[in-house]
């Protein structure tokens, strides 16, 4: 669940740093593998040989040399290419890195785009080894991949052009036109807690925002991160209210796999008992959201995981 500690920093921001960008605009995502401190891959562990079954998926990426995530790369803090370097860094970026150089000794990664409609397949087919892109863990998503964590907790927030009256919570959303991703946890949600509300849904976060920009909607509901992320960048959006579901989010693994599940939790167990999972945070996420990382949740903590 969302600290309060993180959950005031996050109306922090998205009140005071949206009208001028003063500070924070500066503060632009750190390059993957240059933490403050020394280069963030360079502590990261590596499994023991013995852990590399013969067989195993682990032993398949180990010996491709590469681990092939599927992901985003247009989503700022979290998996966002960088237009100049070409690397694409944030939270779930940096954590997919991590998961290569346990298993194949380098932060090697080759990141497949995908969108929320097309994550279940690229896992069963076998295009992908794993999933990092905000994949919320449901018992209905569980019937088709496997969910390793959860490593990270977030929430459903709403998004407002700059100056919109008469929104600050889900309740507000009835009798509006409420913009959501397609196959995303927020359609569910409008529908349970505004069923007068008319939902428009499109395939990507920016084109999202860009509706939302072009007022086809009246409000954006999306995860937090996500939209304190577009406030920052864009002073015309503001986010209002405060998140108003819990969503962890898991990394997706191929259905039935469990000898490769179990591999990539007692990774997380590591990198959060030794500190890596925390600068992480503060590499990408931090650098909008002040204040300490937050506890991570609880592995196998959520039906599904």
């Amino acid at each position: 669940m969302v600290s309060m500690k993180r959950m005031a920093a996050v109306a922090a921001v998205s009140m005071v740093g949206l009208s001028a960008c003063a500070g924070t605009d500066s503060a632009s995502p750190a390059v993957p593998g240059e933490a403050k401190g020394g280069d963030l891959f360079a502590k990261a562990p590596v499994a023991a040989a013995a852990d590399i079954l013969p067989g195993s998926t682990m032993e398949k990426i180990k010996q491709r040399g590469e681990l092939i995530v599927g992901g985003s790369l247009d989503a700022p803090l979290l998996s966002q290419q960088n237009p100049t370097t070409g690397e694409v860094e944030g939270f779930d970026a940096d954590m997919g890195k991590a998961l290569a150089k346990y298993i194949i000794g380098e932060p090697k990664v080759k990141i497949v785009n995908s969108a929320s409609e097309t994550r279940e397949a690229l896992l069963s087919n076998g295009t992908v080894d794993v999933v990092f892109q905000t994949y919320t863990i449901t018992p209905e998503r569980a019937k088709q991949v496997a969910f390793a964590g959860p490593y990270y907790s977030s929430g459903l927030s709403l998004a407002v052009r700059k100056g919109t009256a008469g929104i600050a919570k889900p309740e507000d959303l009835n009798g509006k036109t409420v913009i959501a991703g397609a196959n995303t946890p927020a359609i569910p949600a409008i529908k349970k807690l505004a069923p007068q509300a008319k939902i428009v849904t499109f395939g990507s976060d920016p084109e999202c925002m860009q509706a939302l920009k072009q007022e086809r909607g009246d409000v954006y509901v999306q995860d937090e991160m996500l939209l304190v992320a577009n406030a920052q960048k864009d002073p015309s959006v503001q986010v209002v209210g405060q998140p108003f579901t819990t969503d962890p989010y898991g990394i997706g693994l191929k259905h039935g796999d469990e000898q490769f599940k179990k591999f990539v939790n007692d990774w997380l167990k590591k990198i959060q008992g030794d500190g890596l999972w925390q600068q992480t945070w503060k590499n990408s996420i931090g650098t909008v959201v002040q204040g300490e990382a937050p506890t991570p949740p609880q592995i196998g903590s959520v039906p599904g995981s």
